[in-house]
């Protein structure tokens, strides 16, 4: 069985935090008393995109809060060695890293270029790769850690169609899974994290993935990842979640109140046969 811990006085970075599933993942973890990097491209206003780092730190600090914004192109390892240099200075710790940038192409091998490819590649698994290495020395030394990677349980039923995009989150499962066992011993937990269903985000919205009454909010994913880093590392690792499973385990039953209408249906993602385009989290 898992034990417990207060988070207050923990940092966490969280990638891709400007709007969507970070940014809910950002305000949850502020309102538990953790101090949180806002990590993400959008630094200026976008009239097509709601909020930037700023905003979402201005939300934490409504919160009573601390939230450090750093803007982050993930794909640029120097970019995330500041990014976790800005947050040692500011913080002197670092307790939990979620991986939830991400880049969205979902189409099949022959419309898939290769600067498409490359795009998914380094959003998704090689910035994930990059951020957890960086984070470790640090995680090492407190002897306490917490890396949860946004991807699925691997099933290769659902690479014909979108193999570009499922290699780079069936990637980021395997990361996990794999350096789960290398840092086991050092009280560092590494999973990865899944929606059963469709979520409200910018993605679902831009590209047509159901319905309002289709999707859940992104508060379903925010409280599955304080589910996972409310726990002492060593009870919780190396292994591919889905939220509503961990949260069922945890002890939730009533899931309506993140449906994001009231006669609210969520659809379970089902791969085959969908087609979207490419989205960029940030």
């Amino acid at each position: 069985m898992p034990t417990y811990t207060d988070l207050q006085g923990r940092v966490a970075i969280i990638t891709g935090a400007s709007r969507g599933i970070g940014r809910a993942i950002a305000l949850r973890l502020a309102r538990e008393g953790v101090a949180v990097v806002i990590a993400a491209k959008t630094a200026e206003p976008d009239p097509r995109l709601p909020g930037t780092i700023y905003t979402v730190a201005e939300e934490v600090a409504a919160l009573g809060g601390r939230a450090l914004p750093i803007r982050v192109d993930v794909r640029d390892e120097n970019a995330l060695q500041r990014m976790v240099d800005a947050t040692l200075q500011t913080f002197g710790r670092i307790d939990i890293l979620v991986n939830n940038a991400g880049a969205l192409w979902w189409y099949p091998v022959l419309e898939t270029p290769p600067k498409r490819f490359d795009l998914v590649m380094q959003v998704n698994l090689r910035a994930s790769f990059v951020a957890s290495q960086l984070v470790l020395p640090t995680m090492i030394r407190q002897r306490w850690g917490h890396i949860i990677n946004m991807s699925p349980p691997i099933d290769l039923s659902v690479l014909p169609g979108k193999v570009a995009y499922m290699i780079s989150k069936f990637g980021m499962t395997m990361l996990a899974l794999g350096l789960a066992e290398e840092v086991r011993e050092h009280n560092i937990a590494v999973n990865a994290l899944w929606p059963r269903t469709l979520i409200e985000s910018q993605a679902t919205i831009a590209w047509g993935l159901g319905t309002p009454k289709q999707w859940r909010k992104a508060d379903i994913m925010a409280d599955a990842v304080y589910e996972l880093v409310r726990r002492e590392p060593h009870t919780c690792t190396g292994k591919a979640w889905i939220d509503e499973d961990l949260l069922r385990e945890a002890g939730v039953t009533d899931f309506s109140v993140y449906n994001c209408t009231p006669d609210g249906e969520p659809m379970e993602i089902v791969w085959q046969g969908v087609q979207a385009g490419r989205r960029e989290g940030g």
